[in-house]
């Protein structure tokens, strides 16, 4: 046990059994998290020792208030800590010999534990990504829609798919799951467990793609939404995004989230006009 009731662990299940009420109690918020370890418990939920993820969780007063984990790649995720909190969390880390390579959480969380993180180790943290957040209120699909339809992919269109999530990873300059796809791991990509939806002319021609995550406590992301260069200006993404949404509130889901790029004000007007929300900005910080 830490100071401030920080409890460490690699047990993936017993974590979840302890945290997982206080994950799902904002799904929208925690999306990232959510993902993330149902991602680590089904691929390394045996798995200990160096290799392992590890995870943690703050409690006080017989209630979770916060957790971190740490996966075998060095990425740091948080929920919402007061500043601190993320102090004192970087001072054990790095008494621990733990080394992140990177951390991502809500923006205040992420800049301050940079800095907490460089107090404590020196190594120097640079920003590399920001994003908005957005949930879905009400769905209003645009009017009017596109010529054709959607269609979820299946294995026949895999070929395509994984084409075109490359070349989203181009467009955004996401270099790691560009290696990873070029080099057959595709499975180990962040794109690997999606499901993939396609919007199509009235001839059956794919023209623009989107995604969803698997539903986990409620909350479904939509991700990634991407339109070929040369095809972009039809509404095709709009339509695709209305698609895959519908698609999400079928499987369940209470919250459907999506990140958009803040440089990109295209993005962010159509994801409002569609119903979509914005309630947080989040951050990315690299060590050095």
């Amino acid at each position: 046990m830490l100071p401030d009731d920080w409890h460490l662990t690699q047990d993936i299940d017993g974590f979840l059994a302890r945290a997982g009420h206080f994950l799902r109690s904002r799904p929208a918020l925690h999306n990232t998290p959510l993902t993330d370890i149902e991602k680590l418990r089904t691929r390394t939920a045996h798995r200990h020792g160096p290799e392992a993820a590890v995870l943690g969780r703050l409690e006080a007063d017989g209630e979770v208030h916060a957790i971190f984990y740490l996966t075998p790649g060095g990425r740091l995720g948080l929920t919402p800590l007061a500043a601190g909190q993320t102090g004192t969390l970087a001072a054990h880390l790095a008494r621990l010999g733990h080394s992140p390579a990177h951390v991502i959480a809500d923006h205040d969380t992420a800049g301050a534990f940079a800095a907490s993180w460089q107090r404590h180790t020196g190594a120097a943290s640079a920003p590399f990504w920001r994003t908005h957040l957005y949930r879905l209120g009400t769905l209003t699909p645009p009017q009017p829609l596109p010529e054709g339809r959607g269609r979820i992919t299946d294995g026949e269109d895999r070929e395509q798919v994984i084409r075109w999530c490359r070349e989203f990873c181009v467009d955004v300059k996401e270099q790691r799951s560009i290696d990873l796809i070029d080099a057959g791991s595709w499975d180990d990509s962040r794109f690997g467990d999606r499901h993939f939806t396609f919007w199509e002319t009235p001839d059956g021609t794919p023209v623009s793609m989107a995604a969803r995550t698997s539903n986990i406590g409620g909350m479904v992301r939509v991700d990634p939404v991407y339109t070929p260069a040369h095809l972009r200006g039809h509404g095709y993404a709009g339509a695709v995004t209305v698609e895959v949404t519908r698609a999400a509130l079928a499987s369940g889901a209470t919250d459907v989230v999506l990140f958009t790029d803040p440089a990109n004000p295209t993005s962010n007007a159509l994801y409002q006009r569609l119903g979509y929300v914005r309630i947080a900005d989040f951050a990315g910080h690299r060590f050095s």
